[in-house]
């Protein structure tokens, strides 16, 4: 317990100093400013202040100074970015999550533990049944879907295609079969089908008469669910028998 502690003291550290007190202000300062912005200065001194303040470790400078550093050249790094899209903020994100996991093993000495808890990792029926799914769901079933419809989307008129946002389908596919399998490894079926019922409402009522893109999303949608609810049962066979 003491050793998720550590971890989530960092987190909420981190938490607090890119979300919480950071504004607009500040963000459009850095970004037109980069390197010059005093605003960046602060906000990572203020990371390591509130890192040394949370941790509580009072004889620790190591971390805290670890963290003012790394956290200055990384958001430094994404300032020079010509976008500040989600792409850009998911890496920035990642890499201070990777900083934050790499203090939290030095604090706990857990760098010897790092392979062991690879190798249990990828010798688990359990783990792999469960990360092997989620995989499954979000890529392989996308594609079968879309490759089992393809016959129905050169029915789809080029108006009714373009009234949807650039691969929200996608998007939304990918979210609900990630519900879907959630849903099935908690054994909370009644949540599936309130979440058909949702998904159905919202279509029907927001089509106007396209019934032809009406009947693909639905075709899609209950092909979807059907195939997250097999590899679902197979799961929690493989787990929980």
């Amino acid at each position: 317990m003491d050793n998720i502690l550590i971890i989530l003291q960092l987190l909420l550290a981190h938490v607090l100093t890119d979300f919480v007190f950071q504004n607009t202000k500040m963000v459009k300062h850095k970004r037109n400013y980069k390197g010059k912005s005093w605003y960046l200065y602060a906000h990572s001194l203020l990371a390591g202040v509130l890192t040394y303040i949370i941790l509580q470790d009072w004889n620790q400078l190591l971390i805290p100074i670890v963290i003012v550093i790394t956290h200055f050249f990384i958001d430094l790094w994404k300032l020079h970015q010509k976008k500040d899209n989600l792409k850009y903020f998911i890496i920035d994100q990642i890499l201070h999550l990777i900083i934050l996991v790499i203090a939290w093993l030095y604090l706990i000495n857990g760098f010897s533990e790092v392979l062991p808890a690879i190798a249990t990792f990828f010798t688990s029926t359990q783990a792999l049944a469960i990360f092997t799914g989620y995989l499954i769901v979000i890529f392989p079933v996308g594609f079968i879907i879309g490759k089992a419809t393809e016959r129905w989307q050169k029915e789809i008129s080029n108006e009714e295609a373009q009234s949807s946002l650039n691969k929200a389908g996608r998007y939304i596919g990918i979210f609900e079969r990630i519900l879907v399998l959630t849903f099935i490894l908690i054994n909370n079926f009644a949540a599936i089908g309130f979440l058909i019922g949702a998904k159905s409402i919202l279509r029907f009522s927001d089509t106007k008469g396209a019934r032809k893109q009406t009947e693909y999303v639905l075709i899609g949608t209950l092909m979807s669910f059907a195939i997250c609810i097999i590899i679902g049962l197979a799961i929690r066979y493989l787990v929980f028998k």
